[in-house]
């Protein structure tokens, strides 16, 4: 297994960074599905029919193949946000262009109007699974100085590539698990006192976490391998668990006709 991993390491490293990789984002939406209340889930299977949480947590980074402006440039800011002074996101924050908070906050509202088009919901929903996962990886809150780590050069078991796709998938690659395998072991480990607590919080919590995680992964040494990988494998874990059981409450919250934002700046 460590040998195959080590082949696919040159593909990694020539993927653009897209926050949580593929199976992080069907990681994050399969914990998802399985916390899902049962209107939540009636609703969600109205608007995506046989598509789960894990496929649709997927789409937007997909979608970016799609040569449409809307793919290539408006939607582009809305997988993460920058916060330059400081711990906490602001107003101020938000970019002219607008960034994942302000994108969420515009697809909520339009997932919860009933009388919102049919495709704009659907739109609505996958954004929001896949922008709450964005916000949970701790390089999607970045501090304006790196491009959330694109810029800091690093090795991960020999291969160059950068320090945002070492957390976007090397890391979660590195365990040679498949999403259903690592989501069901993560799903495993959530205590009901846990979910609570985290299903109470709302976006500035949200990021506060990603931002004081980022302050603390950025390595000593450029070349990073199994020291490295244990060192943030409890973290990667975390923040994955979190993200996942967020989904859920946020969905559910919404189609429970409750307000979600919780503590939305």
């Amino acid at each position: 297994m460590r040998f195959s991993f080590l082949l696919a390491l040159p593909l990694l490293a020539a993927t653009p960074a897209q926050a949580w990789g593929p199976v992080g984002h069907r990681i994050t939406g399969a914990i998802a599905d399985q916390n899902l209340s049962g209107a939540a889930r009636a609703q969600v299977r109205l608007l995506l029919g046989v598509e789960d949480l894990a496929e649709a947590a997927t789409w937007p980074d997909d979608m970016k193949s799609d040569p449409a402006d809307f793919w290539r440039k408006t939607a582009s800011p809305w997988h993460y946000v920058t916060v330059k002074e400081g711990d906490r996101y602001g107003p101020a924050d938000a970019p002219k262009e607008g960034d994942a908070i302000t994108a969420l906050k515009r697809f909520t509202a339009t997932l919860r109007d009933g009388k919102a088009p049919l495709e704009d919901r659907r739109l609505a929903l996958r954004f929001i699974v896949h922008i709450l996962g964005d916000l949970h990886q701790p390089l999607h809150a970045g501090g304006g100085n790196d491009r959330g780590g694109n810029d800091v050069k690093v090795t991960f078991f020999g291969q160059a590539t950068n320090l945002h796709s070492v957390w976007d998938s090397g890391l979660i690659e590195q365990r040679a698990l498949s999403y259903s395998e690592y989501a069901n072991w993560l799903s495993r480990s959530i205590t009901p006192a846990q979910f609570i607590d985290w299903s109470a919080s709302g976006p500035a919590t949200w990021v506060r976490e990603s931002i004081a995680l980022r302050k603390t992964i950025y390595p000593a040494e450029a070349d990073l391998s199994w020291d490295y990988a244990y060192q943030h494998r409890a973290e990667l874990d975390d923040r994955l668990r979190r993200g996942g059981v967020r989904i859920a409450a946020y969905l559910n919250a919404i189609f429970d006709s409750t307000a979600p934002t919780g503590d939305m700046p």
